[in-house]
């Protein structure tokens, strides 16, 4: 983590929370607690991929979108070890999430029942609720009975949408996947470690119905992500269903395929992305729908129909490409530096045109259920509500990725108007700016506080300035008004 951010940041961050209370507090989107949630709804969308710049999304009235949010493993169902780990605390969360000033989380949705590869297999893990009842007659391989696969259980339906619904009161939109990779074999961490796909209920041994996911017969379920078996594909078919049917009313959704599936999954992938597509345009609302990498590689995920995609590889972190506006970039630590963090990397992607969420430890019971989060991630949280909040700052629809227009190679711009220049160390910064006088400010990248400006003539096409201190800053430059 770039340690160049100083002690006092924590005394910038509480300046920042009054400058948002007093400059903010009425948009509903941002302080939710107390907001209508019908106000929230009305605001808030379906998004649609933004007409005259796609790089971004877009509520319906035309307003660009930029997301970002911390997003932890139990979102939706309990995990961690059985009659140990603490049921996870949503409200607590969504409060965590409010007080960073985060949009955007992914609702992890996990498909099988038992066991995780980053532990011993005698210990006993727990996924709760379940997509189906366990029914029997007989018992699973985890010793409790048998999923019935055309039967869904109705109180992982219920939380599913008390979930949404209270991220929308928030005024956070929500991705929520169909398909978990992780509920399949993957490496093992040890000689020990448990076999997810043997809590899986497509495993043939933990179903009443008769259904093997794993016809290769390889013992991983690699199978069941992928069209082998149609009878496998209707079921799957079926809970896609159940899902948009259960979340279509709200506004907060985005789609999300699958999180890491296998790398046969690809043209199970790009079929699902149709079939989500077709069957939700008989219904009342539209949602957009993402594909993510990890197996598979960027070239894949533009391949498909996705609207937005999370690309893969550590690239993206330090020096991540340029969006094009092919389709949305939604880069998540999780498919790229997994349990990392540096506030670097949201300005780096967001100057990029790239949208920016962190695959945040947050309470896991690998970390020890700890009982706050861990403080040193409080930087890279507190950079991605401040990159946030400049976004709605500015009129982030006019902005394009400039590399060349600064020195430093990180650049949002609307040439002739504003440049948002990300400054990660050197103190002197060059911007192309053309011929006039132009209104400098200088923003701290943690808390979003300024701390500098002045007026710069650029006689000759650009301005070179230096920030008044060292270490990391954020550059806006605008045209002076006088």
């Amino acid at each position: 983590m770039n340690q160049d951010y100083g002690g006092e940041w924590i005394r910038l961050v509480c300046i920042a929370a009054i400058i948002v209370c007093g400059t903010l507090g009425s948009d509903s989107t941002v302080t939710g607690q107390s907001a209508d949630p019908a106000i929230v709804h009305a605001s808030m969308g379906p998004l649609t991929v933004h007409r005259s710049n796609p790089r971004f999304f877009s509520t319906p009235d035309g307003r660009a979108v930029w997301l970002t949010g911390s997003h932890t493993w139990a979102t939706l169902q309990e995990r961690g070890i059985e009659g140990e780990t603490p049921d996870f605390d949503y409200p607590r969360y969504l409060d965590f999430m409010h007080r960073h000033g985060h949009n955007f989380l992914r609702l992890w949705v996990w498909e099988h029942a038992q066991w995780m590869q980053f532990v011993d297999a005698d210990v006993p893990i727990r996924y709760t609720p379940s997509i189906y009842q366990r029914t029997g007659p007989g018992n699973a391989l985890d010793g409790k009975p048998k999923f019935d696969l055309t039967k869904f259980n109705e109180a992982f339906f219920r939380r599913l949408r008390n979930r949404v619904q209270e991220a929308q009161r928030r005024g956070i939109y929500v991705s929520v996947m169909f398909f978990q990779g992780f509920s399949v074999k993957k490496r093992p961490a040890s000689a020990n470690s448990g076999n997810n796909w043997h809590g899986n209920p497509f495993h043939k041994a933990n179903n009443v119905n008769g259904i093997n996911g794993d016809r290769s017969g390889s013992d991983t379920g690699h199978d069941l992500h992928t069209l082998a078996d149609p009878a496998v594909t209707n079921l799957q078919k079926a809970h896609v269903r159940r899902v948009i049917d259960t979340l279509n009313d709200f506004d907060n959704v985005l789609w999300e395929i699958g999180n890491e599936l296998p790398m046969p999954s690809k043209e199970f992938q790009y079929h699902m992305i149709r079939f989500v597509r077709e069957y939700e345009s008989h219904k009342p609302k539209q949602h957009l729908i993402g594909m993510t990498g990890a197996p598979l590689g960027t070239k894949k995920l533009m391949g498909s129909d996705a609207d937005w995609i999370s690309p893969a590889g550590a690239i993206w972190m330090g020096n991540p490409p340029a969006a094009d506006g092919e389709k949305v970039m939604v880069v998540d630590t999780d498919h790229c530096r997994a349990l990392r963090y540096d506030p670097d990397w949201v300005w780096n992607n967001l100057t990029r045109g790239n949208h920016f969420i962190l695959m945040d430890e947050y309470l896991d019971f690998r970390a020890g259920s700890p009982k706050t989060p861990d403080p040193k991630w409080d930087h890279t949280r507190s950079a991605m509500g401040a990159a946030r909040r400049l976004c709605e700052r500015l009129d982030l629809a006019t902005l394009r990725p400039q590399s060349e227009s600064a020195s430093t190679g990180f650049c949002l711009a609307d040439p002739g108007h504003t440049w948002v220049v990300f400054q990660p160390k050197a103190r002197a910064t060059t911007v192309q700016t053309g011929r006039g006088r132009w209104h400098v400010q200088w923003i701290d990248p943690v808390t979003g506080v300024p701390f500098g400006d002045l007026e710069a003539k650029a006689a000759d096409g650009a301005i070179t300035v230096t920030s008044p201190r060292s270490g990391a800053t954020v550059l806006l430059v605008t045209k002076a008004h006088r």
